[in-house]
């Protein structure tokens, strides 16, 4: 449950992590297995003969049920998990650390993190990281740091890649707290031996991660013929659907039960149980999600190019800062402006800057915990702040494309 404090004491990431409590994890497979079952989860093993812990499990994240479905991948053998720092404010810190999470804020280095990944290698345990940091918007690969290559070489151990196709299609970013009927299919295999760690190059190592990180839930439900039937399946779309295909106007999307539509041009599109979004309309276009996504990201980066950079917002927010495991502590009201050279967060007499340059991505929330609305998430070593605001014209989506583009315009030089 979310909890609140009136405590902004940074959590200590330099604390050393702990194991799994051997006594927890009877509990922890049984309740991993009871909330997959409703999936049929299926996890293919053969690609695991001959290995044992320590070793690194790089995985993919979609949706929910991938943190039920690692246990039970590395069933019997117990892991250790890097999480934000949610999770330890969600469930408090004992059992938090008693499942074997190692604390991290998402898009902020910290050595902290690395060095507790390297304690945990030592002391012969599995370390688990979902790269991508955040679940799927729209059921593809989201941004891959590009330091992959150089972490394995780091661990100096065995490298394991995990995929689970379905998790996204189950519980979609955009309407997470509602299940469908989805069967999820897991593969777990080693990636690299510990000797290929040491011989191949960093740049070999990413490139070849990067690969088996790829994956588009779309072509998973195609492929396997699967169905959704829910009527509320559109629900939530407009979201990262927020640039209508039709007429080009932005935050007009809405959706309902199974249509997604337009308010300004009256244009609608039906969600098939396929995954395809059919237009309404006579001879009517299909589209595939992932393709309306990416031409949103392609015209978002077009007008700031054409604009010369001139991208600048101001928006009336509400603050939640998660310093801790204690709780959310209530900041009140705040304003954000959006540039291109960083995000910068007013509250009060304080300012707070979250430059793009060391940010690679930007944390979106549809509608936090079902209750709290759409937001962002910016942090900094010591604290997350979550960003919350009810104008229609602040799309979480769009400032994630925003970040990104100009995250990888300042590595471009």
């Amino acid at each position: 449950m979310l909890r609140y404090t009136d405590d902004m004491t940074p959590f200590s990431m330099a604390e050393k992590p702990s194991k799994q409590y051997f006594f927890l994890m009877p509990f922890l497979w049984l309740a991993a297995f009871l909330d997959t079952r409703k999936l049929r989860l299926k996890i293919d093993r053969t690609g695991m003969k001959g290995i044992k812990p320590p070793y690194l499990v790089i995985a993919t994240h979609q949706g929910p049920a991938d943190y039920s479905a690692a246990p039970l991948a590395m069933f019997p053998h117990r892991a250790m998990f890097v999480s934000d720092m949610e999770g330890f404010a969600w469930y408090g810190k004992w059992l938090y650390r008693g499942l074997g999470c190692i604390g991290k804020r998402r898009y902020v280095s910290d050595l902290c993190v690395l060095r507790n990944m390297k304690y945990a290698i030592a002391r012969k345990q599995a370390v688990w990281v979902y790269p991508e940091s955040r679940h799927s918007n729209v059921g593809t690969t989201a941004y891959i740091p590009k330091n992959l290559g150089k972490l394995c070489r780091v661990m100096d151990v065995p490298v394991v890649l995990f995929t689970l196709y379905g998790s996204y299609l189950a519980n979609p970013f955009w309407d997470e707290l509602r299940t469908r009927k989805v069967p999820a299919e897991g593969k777990m295999r080693i990636l690299f031996s510990q000797r290929e760690v040491r011989e191949k190059s960093e740049e070999e190592m990413q490139e070849a991660i990067e690969e088996g990180l790829r994956y588009d839930e779309y072509d998973y439900q195609s492929s396997r013929g699967i169905l959704i039937r829910e009527r509320y399946r559109a629900e939530g779309l407009h979201m990262p659907l927020y640039i209508c295909r039709r007429c080009g106007e932005r935050y007009r999307m809405a959706s309902h039960g199974d249509t997604l539509e337009c308010k300004a041009c009256g244009r609608s599109f039906l969600l098939r149980e396929d995954g395809l979004l059919e237009e309404k309309a006579e001879g009517g276009e299909t589209f595939r999600i992932p393709d309306w996504y990416e031409w949103e990201r392609a015209l978002e980066i077009k007008e700031l190019g054409d604009g010369a950079d001139a991208f600048g917002k101001r928006f009336a927010v509400r603050v939640e800062a998660l310093p801790n495991e204690k709780g959310f502590v209530d900041l009140g009201k705040g304003e954000l402006l959006v540039d291109d050279k960083e995000f910068t967060l007013r509250i009060g007499e304080e300012l707070l800057h979250f430059p793009h340059r060391i940010r690679e991505s930007v944390q979106t929330e549809y509608d936090y915990r079902g209750r709290k609305g759409k937001a962002i998430v910016l942090s900094t070593v010591k604290c997350c702040y979550y960003i919350y605001c009810d104008d229609d014209a602040f799309n979480p989506t769009q400032l994630q494309f925003i970040g990104e583009w100009y995250f990888q315009k300042s590595v471009s030089g």
